[in-house]
């Protein structure tokens, strides 16, 4: 999908309409938890300069993760920082947003800033908390949202999550159920400074679109890492990207921008901007290692391939009959322990159902390349 429709198009081009079709599919079978509405929060306007850093650096032993940078972020500016993992990007943002004090520089805060933070660390919540007490910080059942008060569950609903869920322990929640829960804390705090560490991971894609147009609408500043390319030069009007040894470079534009101008892709020219070490070793030729075999389908690889959409209908079923069991709004109450079993299951058929249909589309693309050779 990314590289688009190009040989054996006809082929392709039916299993775009395949993919499409199953995306539409998983479209609708969510479509009874409803759809996403995400509002962020806003505080009063903020100075006109928001982060001032001049010749910032911060090492750990002897390796410097930033060197010498420097940036004026201006209200209103979106930044994306990019780069491979381990490049130090958290490191950046914290440095920039004065959570990490530098070990050389300066770096200056604008007046009247409200900061909210969304890290990347979906493990930190507490797993014996409740959703409901996650979002109001255990007291009352409301929300305050841009100044107005708004009932917890109807909050929740913003964000794909079901009534149900209101006393579910974090928990039982998945990876994408965790994500869209710290989104939901991080953007009903008032703020004029937007600070989110890889926001898109485990999203489904209506979330991503409709989490997309609210940044797009936020009035404040927004400092982002992302690896979503598309995210980024949908959103961003500056990308900041490693150079190697610590040193960071701020580039005018979205991802596709950046790389136009750095005129090689990032990865790469990293790799070769790092110190090259003469060993003992290095002088002696590398051992080639032996190719892989090209895979072919298997026996299993074929069977898997024309049982897993009746697999898939069945998963569908048995998840449809627990969220049946669920939208009782008394069953809570007639048996706690019941209906958290029931939960259980529900979010464990979830992922059944997803690592399914991946599994199909990537035997079926499989399939396709070797029906061309």
């Amino acid at each position: 999908m990314r590289y688009g429709v190009t040989a054996r198009r006809k082929r392709n081009m039916r299993r775009v309409g395949e993919l499409q079709a199953l995306r539409e599919q998983r479209r609708t079978y969510r479509a009874a938890a409803g759809g996403v509405t995400i509002t962020a929060g806003t505080a009063a306007a903020s100075g006109a300069l928001v982060i001032e850093a001049t010749s910032v650096g911060k090492s750990y032993g002897n390796g410097a993760i930033v060197e010498g940078f420097s940036t004026r972020i201006q209200r209103g500016d979106r930044i994306g920082i990019v780069g491979p993992n381990g490049s130090g990007k958290t490191t950046l943002i914290n440095l920039l947003t004065g959570a990490l004090p530098a070990d050389s520089g300066t770096v200056r805060l604008g007046a009247n800033l409200a900061i909210a933070t969304l890290n990347q660390q979906r493990d930190s919540l507490d797993a014996s908390v409740t959703v409901a007490d996650a979002l109001t910080g255990g007291g009352g059942d409301t929300v305050t949202v841009n100044g107005r008060p708004k009932h917890v569950v109807s909050y929740m609903k913003d964000f794909l999550f079901t009534a149900e869920q209101a006393r579910t322990p974090l928990g039982k929640l998945s990876g994408g159920e965790r994500g869209r829960l710290m989104l939901a804390q991080a953007l009903a705090k008032p703020s004029n400074l937007l600070v989110l560490d890889e926001p898109t991971n485990d999203l489904d894609m209506e979330t991503l679109d409709v989490l997309e147009d609210t940044l797009a609408d936020y009035p404040g500043t927004v400092l982002l890492i992302s690896h979503d390319r598309d995210f980024l030069d949908r959103l961003v009007n500056g990308v900041i990207a490693p150079e190697g040894n610590g040193r960071w470079l701020e580039y005018a534009g979205g991802y596709s921008d950046m790389l136009a101008q750095r005129g090689s892709d990032l990865t790469r020219e990293l790799r070769s901007a790092e110190p090259q070490k003469v060993t003992k070793e290095a002088k002696v030729p590398a051992r080639q290692e032996p190719q892989p075999a090209r895979r072919r389908m298997t026996f299993k690889d074929k069977h898997a391939l024309e049982t897993l959409p009746t697999t898939i209908a069945a998963l569908r079923a048995e998840a449809a009959t627990l969220q049946a069991k669920l939208d009782d709004p008394q069953y809570y109450a007639r048996d706690r322990a019941a209906f958290e079993q029931t939960s259980a299951a529900l979010g464990d058929l979830h992922r059944r159902i997803e690592a399914a249909e991946t599994q199909w589309l990537e035997l079926e693309i499989l399939r396709e390349e070797l029906a061309g050779e």
